[in-house]
C-alpha cells in the first residue's frame, strides 16, 4: 500500500490556509515551509491564465532523498510515507541538494519534512494541510483509493514540475490544461 496525496487544481483559490495550517502544526521557524502553495501565470497579455498549486513531500516509490541519506536517517514506513529520524540526520544537507521537489529542509543542523502529519493520522485523522483546505482541493490516503474516487483523469507530470519517471511521486493532480501545457512563471506576491 501506498499513501500520497491529491491535489485538485480546479478547485484550489490559492488561499494559502494549507500553507499556514502546515506551518502551524508543525511548529516551523520563519521560512520554512513544508507545504508551499505557489500562484502560476502562463501567457502574456491580454491572454493570461493562472493557476494555483499546492506542493508538499510526494512520499515517492523511489525517493531520492533516502537514496541520498549516508547515516540512515530516512526510511519508509509501514504506510510508504517517507519519514526523516531527525536523531539520526548527521546534517550533511545530501537529501536537501537532490531532491528534486526540494521537499528536506535544513532546520538547525538536521533535515526536516512533511511527514503526513504521521501523529494526526495515527489517530485516524488526514494531515493539517487537508482538514484546512476550504474548497476540499487536497485529500490524502491509499493512492489506489484516491484513483478509484477521483477518477482517471489524473496526472503526476506537470510543467513545472521535474519528469516523474525519476521518483514515481505518490501525488495525484486534478490539472488545468494550462498547467500541462504551457510554460508557466512563478507570481511572487
Amino acid at each position: 500500500m501506498a499513501l500520497g496525496f491529491y491535489f485538485d487544481m480546479t478547485r484550489c483559490i490559492g488561499c494559502r490556509a494549507c500553507q499556514v495550517a502546515c506551518k502551524d502544526k508543525n511548529n516551523l521557524e520563519i521560512g520554512t515551509l513544508f507545504r508551499n502553495a505557489v500562484t502560476y501565470e502562463v501567457g502574456a497579455w491580454p491572454t493570461v491564465k493562472i493557476f494555483n498549486f499546492s506542493n508538499t513531500c510526494n512520499h515517492c516509490e523511489n525517493p531520492a532523498c533516502l537514496a541520498a541519506c549516508a547515516s540512515g536517517a530516512i526510511y519508509k514506513d509501514e504506510d510508504g510515507c517517507v519519514i526523516i529520524d531527525s536523531a539520526m540526520c548527521d546534517g550533511c544537507g545530501a537529501c536537501v541538494e537532490i531532491c528534486p521537489y526540494k521537499a528536506p529542509k535544513m532546520a538547525g543542523d538536521v533535515a526536516i519534512k512533511c511527514d503526513a502529519c504521521a501523529y494526526l493520522r495515527a489517530k485516524g485523522e488526514k494531515p493539517a494541510c487537508v482538514d484546512a483546505c476550504p474548497n476540499r482541493a487536497l485529500d490524502f490516503g491509499n493512492v489506489d483509493e484516491l484513483k478509484a474516487k477521483y477518477g482517471a483523469d489524473l496526472v503526476c507530470d506537470l510543467t513545472i514540475l521535474p519528469d516523474s519517471s525519476m521518483t514515481k511521486p505518490n501525488v495525484l493532480i486534478k490539472a488545468k490544461p494550462i498547467a500541462v501545457e504551457g510554460e508557466a512563471v512563478e507570481i511572487s506576491w
